[in-house]
């Protein structure tokens, strides 16, 4: 009988590799990465490597709250995570249209303004002067801005705000984000959402000069 002959119900035998095991990660960065069907789960490929062993490691360690990353985590080492990240950091996936600019055209122009120039009367640094001119981030530590829902960053700038999200100290962030209004993380995350990703896009290999703000997760 088939029941009888050990063979029938044996499990597939799978390649050990880290594709494979990247596979639990698509349950929510949907295949290849490129970002869950929903604003919450981000696109991780083609992000700078050092940023995304830098997320993998900040879940590990309680730095940022949400416990189904946690879990996955948890028992991982770093270089494992470091792994992980290159593989994700490696892939090559088309970027979705933008979003459509659902706002107001003051409030485009104001988050707009707050990207590529800031706001020195409240000490707000452009968005350009460290994730880059080209808003597609900076190796090996700063991920782009682009391709990313209009929720999702919201949902980010609100967590550095409450403290549900944490970098390595000093923590740039979490500064930049106590500093902005409601509206004016509203009127940011409107604005990047809405913006196409330049063909062929790619962080850039360094900033054209020096960051304003000390930031822990970036090497200095």
């Amino acid at each position: 009988m088939l029941l009888a002959s050990g063979t029938a119900f044996a499990a597939p035998v799978l390649e050990d590799s880290i594709a494979q095991r990247a596979a639990a990660c698509i349950a929510c960065h949907n295949i290849d990465g490129k970002r869950g069907a929903d604003g919450y789960y981000p696109r991780i490929a083609g992000k700078p490597a050092g940023y995304l062993a830098n997320q993998l490691i900040n879940f590990r360690e309680g730095r940022r709250a949400y416990p189904q990353m946690i879990y996955m985590v948890d028992n991982l080492s770093d270089a494992y995570l470091h792994e992980l990240a290159g593989y994700f950091s490696a892939l090559e996936v088309p970027y979705p249209p933008p979003q459509a600019l659902a706002v107001p055209a003051s409030v485009a122009a104001r988050g707009q303004l707050l990207v590529q120039h800031g706001d020195a009367a409240k000490n707000i640094p452009a968005c350009i002067a460290c994730h880059g001119s080209a808003l597609t981030g900076v190796s090996p530590a700063i991920p782009g801005l682009l391709g990313l829902p209009r929720d999702y960053l919201a949902a980010q700038f609100g967590a550095w705000r409450n403290g549900t999200r944490h970098a390595a100290a000093p923590d740039c962030m979490h500064k930049i984000a106590t500093q902005l209004s409601t509206d004016d993380i509203g009127a940011v995350a409107a604005w990047l959402s809405a913006q196409p990703v330049p063909a062929g896009a790619k962080p850039a290999t360094s900033l054209p000069a020096a960051m304003p703000l000390t930031c822990g997760s970036v090497p200095q």
